[in-house]
């Protein structure tokens, strides 16, 4: 039975930003990305115009109780982040790069990076040669915020690989259509009202080294993470809730859970299965984007938007100099 990608391997770097094939990475990567420059996933091309322009949309107001200086001292506990699962759905294929699959009755956006061309060649012949667009596929669920919290977010799935069937000692073997596999921290949100498995960049000593080189704006798209709105009804541990006016000491800290969720179509969220893990208190080691570089970045963008400028409108006392108006001409009455 063939099998068209390799099982992901747990420290990939969590890449959020949409390509041409456009990254929307969760943790797992089958390839080490390079880390003496910015990350492959990061370049983009004029076929992610239209995705990219969706991230920029995404809050960076984010709230975490942890920033990557503290986290350099936890130790390795074994566990990862990551977020890995399998769709069934019909493939439409566009060579603009706005590609998309069909569960059920609604449609989703599919990508893939670079690195997965062959991958998504390869998916591209087995259509063309069997007719067939039903295809399952191993992805990786990327959800998209927006700052109001009123407007709804938005999922897409990163292509990792597809199967003709069940494949045993791989994660399409281990997972049923529309299960997913998390593992991250349970926590709100400012900029959504359902709370969330948030998938946060693994901490390998290489990727701190780039980071310390890196610009800010690089910096911060390395270690994007990605908020996967979860519904999970009785729940052994609360979701973590930023409170601004309580003490950082009162805080608290978000669980790190691992667990098996469904994705729900239609309704845009996943849904508790099972938990694989008790939940830790700890995290394993991460790397998450400083609220300076964040700051640095942020007026950094507003300053590179074009302002519009609208043209001065004409003063009244220039206007009539220069259009004087005219006296009505009195016509001469005509004598008898």
């Amino acid at each position: 039975m063939a099998m068209a990608f390799a099982e992901p391997n747990p420290n990939e770097p969590i890449n959020t930003e949409l390509q041409s094939s456009v990254d929307f990475g969760q943790a797992g990567e089958e390839e080490k990305t390079s880390l003496t420059s910015p990350d492959q996933s990061l370049q983009t091309s004029p076929a992610s115009d239209e995705a990219a322009s969706l991230l920029q949309s995404l809050s960076e107001d984010e709230q975490v109780n942890q920033d990557t200086e503290s986290q350099i001292e936890i130790e390795d506990s074994g566990a990862i982040f990551q977020a890995v699962g399998i769709i069934t759905g019909e493939v439409n294929i566009n060579e603009d790069g706005k590609s998309t699959v069909t569960i059920g009755r609604c449609q989703y956006p599919l990508f893939y990076v670079p690195r997965k061309r062959k991958v998504f060649e390869a998916l591209q012949k087995e259509i063309e040669a069997t007719g067939n667009r039903n295809q399952r596929l191993v992805v990786y669920p990327k959800a998209i915020h927006f700052p109001r919290k009123e407007q709804p977010h938005r999922i897409a799935f990163q292509l990792v690989g597809f199967d003709r069937g069940r494949v045993e000692e791989a994660v399409s073997g281990e997972l049923l259509d529309l299960e997913f596999k998390f593992s991250g921290l349970w926590q709100f949100i400012p900029v959504c009202s359902t709370p969330c498995i948030s998938v946060f960049r693994n901490f390998t000593h290489e990727r701190l080294e780039y980071i310390k080189q890196a610009e800010p704006a690089q910096k911060v798209k390395f270690m994007k993470a990605s908020h996967l709105p979860l519904l999970w009804k009785d729940a052994p541990v609360r979701p973590f809730r930023f409170n601004p006016k309580a003490a950082k000491e009162d805080q608290g800290q978000p669980a790190f859970v691992t667990l098996k969720a469904k994705f729900l179509p239609g309704r845009d969220v996943f849904g508790f299965v099972a938990l694989l893990a008790p939940p830790q208190e700890t995290p394993p080691r991460f790397l998450k984007a400083s609220k300076k570089d964040k700051a640095t970045v942020q007026q950094a963008s507003k300053k590179d938007k074009p302002r519009v400028q609208q043209a001065p409108k004409p003063k009244k006392d220039n206007f009539d100099r220069s259009h004087p108006q005219q006296k009505p001409i009195l016509k001469k009455k005509l004598e008898l």
